[in-house]
């Protein structure tokens, strides 16, 4: 029999991938010329040749289809640390690494290893939509601790006021998806002078999970800061999904702060939790793959200059948005508090944006811009109509 309290998690659907199904059938209905569809994160530059090259070299190694050490190998969890030490100037060793199949499996891991029954996860929102899920999936209770509106940096009396005995993991995600936000240095010095207050009045560790797939797409000179840097009790996940384009070959990776407390404890509850949801050995070749590429930069002139067309066609309109400093996102203000409703009056033009309500926050309508320029070029008579329906313009 189906346990009770699992009943029904598959009724609510991501609302992301709600929006592209809906896309895909508007698209074989009046023509893809005529669909303008900014829902899916799905990368649109290809990935670096590089990448390419090491796939051929590692087919030529004939124990490549071989099950690794369930953490991944210890020569690319040693070119993992050795980047991210390089990056957020911390002191991880390769046994602080566990690869994954992509971010979602280290955020499930590291939540499932961090929480207790009935402790509490507190997200930093918008959010991503899927956290809720992750944590119920624990046995945790999900609670929501906004940012500032105005500019989405951290609003230390909101989180304050949240933080209670019960809480066991913060999660942040910068650069953000759903809006493209990114957290200052400034902003997590606060999130971890706010977090060591309340280890000492609780007595236990609070543990920040640091949601990083989006942590490469930087623009404008913007440097994107992570936790760990600032903070000791951090478990920081990543993928190479957005970074080298390669969602589709789900590879990430856990790493646990070489600071937070039971430090060892931590790591071991992370494999443990992995092992459990089935997340062992991660796919043979892609660790290879990444082990040759760990330090590539990717390109970022094509989001860039998606960006910033769409915030042209915007700024035209006279439609209030934030400016994103990273990934491949944009939230767009809706004119009206109901961003689903506001969402269902851009289909009508053929735009097809994702609402807020999902990303723990309201008066939201999310564009990814990892898409084709043209496309977003075509858009603009239909952001003008919307826009005019609204009195904006």
């Amino acid at each position: 029999m189906i346990p009770s309290d699992t009943l029904g998690w598959g009724i609510a659907r991501n609302c992301i991938r709600e929006v592209y199904e809906y896309g895909l059938r508007l698209k074989a209905e009046i023509g893809e010329d005529k669909v303008y569809d900014f829902s899916l994160g799905n990368p649109s530059v290809p990935a670096p040749p590089q990448v390419k090259e090491a796939i051929l070299k590692a087919l030529e190694d004939p124990t490549l289809h071989d099950y690794t050490v369930a953490p991944g190998r210890p020569s690319l969890r040693k070119a993992i640390s050795d980047q991210l030490n390089a990056r957020c100037g911390v002191n991880t060793e390769y046994t602080d690494i566990y690869v994954t199949c992509g971010a979602s499996a280290a955020v499930t891991s590291s939540i499932r290893a961090l929480t207790r029954i009935g402790e509490e996860v507190v997200a930093l929102a918008p959010h991503y939509p899927e956290y809720p899920v992750f944590t119920r999936t624990a046995g945790g209770k999900f609670v929501v601790c906004s940012l500032r509106r105005e500019d989405l940096q951290l609003d230390e009396a909101a989180l304050e006021a949240v933080l209670t005995e019960k809480t066991a993991v913060v999660l942040v995600n910068s650069p953000n998806n759903p809006a493209g936000s990114v957290l200052t240095e400034d902003s997590l010095k606060r999130l971890a002078a706010v977090l060591h207050k309340a280890q000492e009045r609780f007595g236990h560790p609070i543990y920040i999970v640091s949601d990083e797939p989006y942590r490469e797409l930087e623009y404008d000179g913007k440097q994107v800061p992570s936790p760990i840097s600032f903070y000791e009790n951090t478990v920081v996940c990543y993928s190479y999904s957005k970074s080298l384009s390669l969602p589709g070959e789900r590879i990430g990776y856990c790493a646990v702060s070489d600071r937070a407390a039971e430090r060892e404890k931590v790591f071991a509850s992370v494999a443990g939790a992995a092992r459990s949801y089935g997340y062992v050995n991660p796919p043979s070749l892609m660790q290879r793959v990444i082990e040759a590429c760990v330090d590539l930069k990717p390109d970022v002139s094509t989001y860039k200059e998606n960006r910033d067309i769409l915030c042209s066609i915007l700024d035209e309109v006279k439609m209030p948005y934030i400016h994103p400093d990273g990934a491949f996102y944009l939230f767009i203000r809706c004119p009206i508090p109901d961003a689903k409703e506001f969402c269902e009056h851009a289909r009508k033009y053929g735009l097809l944006l994702v609402p807020s309500n999902d990303f723990g926050i309201t008066g939201y309508a999310r564009a990814a811009y990892c898409v084709k320029g043209e496309m977003i070029r075509r858009s603009l008579p239909a952001f003008r109509s919307l826009a005019q329906e609204y009195g904006l313009c």
